[in-house]
């Protein structure tokens, strides 16, 4: 086995060393590989063949300040789904320097603005272009607002951006369809929201979240699983600071309820609501009824009423926990 002498970096010795002798004796094992850094590649010293190549994709410069990375980068962002033009238009810099970096004089400084708010004008031309921007500023309010992660905010624009190029949103608002689309979102990654907490971060009903929800399923053909209680356990936790045991100790709860039938019919932020509360007794981790509801986005009586239930079927007694 061979390697070239000139490498003076050593790091990932042993991840090409395993990759060899695995070569070595699926297709060259008459030979030895010898291992080009300066190329990547893998070469059978018996017939010269190329057998396998290493590729880096990462930038093959080093930069260590903002300004080196803007000056040594020779390609554009990635496709951002969050950006109404997915990030591949451009932008005129505020800078107003030319390239050698000298100040430009009150005349090109004039003339740049100009270009800009020209600029600005063409990336809001087309009407569905100029909606998707409106509705990308309105979905990055409600995502802040609700803190979702990057995933549901990415997936809320890519159905909102479907419904768009169907034609839904003409007629309808905006923010009904936003708000739709992120309750959808969050159903389809495993992070439900209650279409309450939704309408009370919007001016939007319930009932019009609801219906603009059932047009999304319908016209994009998705399909979201029924919404499990369990999924609202670790938000519901972690907002009440509540350790993983009281976690565990809730999805076992609802497991237990669920396998016994009394699920069904109930609404799923309650009873999650309601198996947190019986947990963190059990764990010395007490929390009020009151304190969950808020979390949850309940009622404190539809606490209290999935509790004697639950209470009822396990044959827990609040009296019993010291």
């Amino acid at each position: 086995m061979y390697f070239n002498e000139d490498n003076p970096e050593k790091e990932n010795l042993g991840e090409s060393e395993k990759k060899i002798e695995s070569l070595e004796e699926k297709i060259c094992p008459d030979g030895s590989i010898i291992y080009d850094n300066v190329t990547g590649e893998m070469i059978c010293s018996s017939t010269g063949e190329v057998v396998s190549r290493i590729i880096d994709y990462r930038q093959e410069w080093r930069a260590f300040t903002p300004e080196e990375r803007e000056k040594r980068s020779r390609t554009g962002g990635p496709l951002t789904p969050v950006m109404h033009d997915q990030g591949f238009m451009t932008s005129i810099d505020y800078v107003d320097r030319d390239a050698s970096g000298k100040k430009l004089s009150p005349r090109r400084r004039y003339e740049a603005r100009k270009l800009r708010k020209y600029q600005a004008k063409a990336r809001m031309q087309i009407s569905i272009e100029r909606n998707l921007a409106l509705a990308i500023d309105e979905l990055e309010k409600l995502s802040e607002a609700l803190n979702l992660s990057k995933a549901v905010k990415q997936r809320a624009t890519e159905i909102y951006r479907r419904a768009i190029e169907k034609g839904m949103v003409r007629g309808r608002s905006t923010e009904n369809v936003v708000a739709a689309a992120i309750y959808l979102a969050s159903r389809e990654l495993g992070v439900p929201r209650m279409l309450d907490e939704i309408a009370k971060h919007t001016n939007c009903s319930r009932k019009d979240i609801a219906r603009c929800y059932r047009l999304l399923l319908r016209e994009l053909n998705l399909k979201v699983s029924s919404v499990d209680p369990a999924d609202f356990v670790p938000r519901i936790a972690h907002a009440l600071g509540l350790g993983g045991a009281v976690m565990k100790e809730a999805i076992d709860i609802i497991n237990t309820v669920r396998s016994l039938g009394i699920t069904s019919g109930k609404d799923p932020a309650g009873l999650a609501a309601a198996a947190v509360y019986i947990a963190a007794l059990k764990h010395g981790e007490r929390r009020t009824q009151k304190e969950i509801a808020q979390v949850a986005g309940v009622t404190e009586v539809t606490v209290r009423n999935r509790y004697r239930e639950l209470a009822t079927v396990l044959g827990f007694r609040e009296e019993e926990v010291v």
